[in-house]
C-alpha cells in the first residue's frame, strides 16, 4: 500500500510540473505567411496575463524558445512573434542583419507585423485562459525596438518592456499617442545605443506624455540578457544584470496588471 501511495504521489508531482507547451501557430499578413509559437505551462489551470514576445534579430530559434519559456514561467502565456515570415529563418548574423534591417528600416511594416503578433496572442490565448484584460509585450534587441514601435502605434496593450533594444524613433507616435506604459532596460555601456539616442528617447517620451521608465545598468553592454552573447565590450551576457532585468520586468507587469 505504501508503495502504491508513493507511485501516486510521484505521478501527481510529474503532472504538477508538466513540461511547458510550445505550440506552433501559423498566420498570414498582407500575403506573407508567418509561424509564431505559443508558450505556456499547462500545469497552470487558472487565467493568466499574456505577453507578446519579439525575439532578437536571429528570429525564432532554440535560444529564443528557451528565453520564452523562462519569461513565461508559471505567470504568463507568451506568444513569440515571427517578424520575418516562415520562409526566412536566419542561419547566421549576416542573414539576421539583412532581415532585421529590412524590417527596422520600414517602421510602418514593423508596426504592422508586431500588431499582428498581438492579435494572434489574443486569439490563440483564449483556449488556454488568457486574461484578456492583462496583455503586455516584451522584446530583445531588435525585438525591443519592435515593442517600442508597438507602443508608438497606439496599440491596446497595457505595457511594453524593451530589453537592450534600439531607442530611436524615425517615425513619430500615432495620433492615438502612447497609451501603454513603457519600461526600457538599457545597458549603460551599449555601443549600439549611443547617449544621443538615449536622450532622444527620453525627450520623445516626455513629449508624448507617456508613463515611462528607463533603467540604465552600469557595466552592461548590448544583449546583456542573452546567454549566447559573447562579444566583449559590444554584445555580452551579464548574468547579474539579466537577473535584475527580468525581476524589473516582473515587478513592472505586477504593477501594470494590478496583481
Amino acid at each position: 500500500m505504501t508503495r502504491i501511495l508513493g507511485v501516486m504521489v510521484g505521478l501527481l508531482a510529474l503532472t504538477a510540473s508538466a513540461k511547458p507547451v510550445q505550440k506552433p501557430v501559423k498566420y498570414e499578413l498582407d500575403g506573407t505567411k508567418f509561424e509564431g509559437v505559443l508558450v505556456y505551462d499547462d500545469a497552470v489551470k487558472g487565467p493568466r496575463p499574456g505577453l507578446l514576445m519579439v525575439p532578437n534579430w536571429l528570429g525564432i530559434n532554440e535560444a529564443t524558445l528557451k528565453q520564452a519559456v523562462h519569461a513565461a514561467g508559471k505567470q504568463y502565456i507568451v506568444f513569440v512573434a515571427d517578424m520575418y515570415g516562415e520562409s526566412l529563418r536566419p542561419k547566421d548574423q549576416q542573414e539576421a542583419g539583412k532581415a532585421a534591417g529590412a524590417v527596422k528600416g520600414d517602421r510602418p511594416l514593423m508596426r504592422a507585423r508586431v500588431n499582428k503578433g498581438l492579435e494572434i496572442l489574443r486569439a490563440e490565448g483564449k483556449a488556454v485562459k488568457l486574461d484578456e484584460k492583462k496583455v503586455g509585450a516584451i522584446g530583445f534587441c531588435f525585438g525591443g525596438t519592435s515593442v517600442l514601435e508597438l507602443a508608438r502605434s497606439g496599440a491596446n496593450v497595457a505595457g511594453v518592456v524593451s530589453f537592450h533594444g534600439g531607442l530611436d524613433a524615425p517615425t513619430p507616435a500615432s495620433e492615438k499617442g502612447i497609451t501603454a506604459k513603457v519600461l526600457a532596460l538599457h545597458g549603460a555601456d551599449d555601443p549600439f545605443v549611443p547617449p544621443a539616442e538615449v536622450k532622444g528617447f527620453e525627450d520623445e517620451m516626455r513629449k508624448a506624455k507617456a508613463d515611462w521608465e528607463l533603467v540604465s545598468y552600469g557595466g552592461a553592454v548590448h544583449s546583456f540578457s542573452e546567454p549566447e552573447a559573447n562579444a566583449p565590450g559590444q554584445a555580452q551576457y551579464n548574468a547579474k544584470v539579466a537577473k535584475r532585468a527580468f525581476q524589473s520586468m516582473n515587478n513592472f507587469f505586477a504593477e501594470v496588471f494590478g496583481s
